[in-house]
């Protein structure tokens, strides 16, 4: 049986792509920073015949994330899929900051959208060489395509987050930078923009957004499933290919 970890899986996005991989016939590790979070959604899995299991990892603490790797290399030893799915984005409250280059704001984002990924990264990544077919997804959005940013036609044009948009398009740089480093082993690497989804991101995703996390989780899930002639090193929403 192939295994799967998903970061940020107590709901929206990561939950929704949990139930997916698990559908799939994958044991699922969820994760969580508060694992009790996780209970009623492993227990709703494995009552529906999937196999999953719930784990304690805060992306922003390396000693939980070290912690984390350390248990799933004790039982399991290998790892087949890796979804770094926990994200920020503070500037969307009603705590922004009155600039738009605010040091603590860019700290706090930073911390779980990059340093928290490429920390999830480091010490996932000898259980994903372990693998016959390793995946790597890394949650991005279309707000992070510096092409997209300069293009007054795109209608996330006047979306003006950039502590947001920037750890995005640094998270876009690793999965360029990995996709080549990784380019001799089985392991793929894949950005993918899940859309405008109805979670709690911001205040007004679960209102207006107009696709349902489970819908989101499918361009995830084809990512994180990809056929061994598959590229590596893409960016991807659900209808293709997104500019950098």
């Amino acid at each position: 049986m192939k295994v799967a970890l998903v970061t940020g899986a107590s709901r929206g996005i990561g939950a929704a792509t949990a139930r997916r991989l698990a559908q799939s016939g994958m044991h699922v590790i969820l994760t969580s920073r508060r694992p009790e979070d996780l209970e009623a959604e492993v227990g709703r899995l494995t009552q529906q015949g999937g196999s999953a299991s719930a784990l304690q990892l805060d992306v922003t603490d390396r000693d939980s994330v070290r912690r984390a790797a350390d248990a799933v290399a004790a039982s399991h030893g290998h790892l087949d899929v890796l979804v770094n799915n926990a994200g920020v984005l503070p500037e969307a409250t009603n705590t922004a900051p009155a600039e738009a280059v605010d040091l603590e704001m860019f700290r706090t984002t930073y911390d779980t959208n990059l340093f928290g990924a490429v920390a999830v990264l480091e010490a996932f990544l000898p259980l994903l060489r372990k693998s016959e077919a390793g995946r790597i997804v890394n949650l991005t959005t279309t707000m992070g395509s510096l092409t997209d940013q300069t293009d007054p036609e795109s209608p996330y044009y006047g979306m003006v987050v950039p502590a947001y948009q920037s750890s995005k398009a640094a998270l876009n740089n690793v999965t360029i930078a990995l996709a080549k480093s990784l380019a001799d082993t089985s392991i793929k690497v894949t950005s993918v923009c899940p859309g405008f989804v109805q979670t709690e991101l911001t205040p007004i995703n679960k209102d207006n957004a107009p696709t349902t996390a489970a819908e989101a989780a499918e361009a995830v899930v084809r990512a994180a499933t990809l056929p061994d002639d598959a590229p590596s090193g893409t960016f991807v929403d659900a209808n293709g290919p997104v500019p950098w």
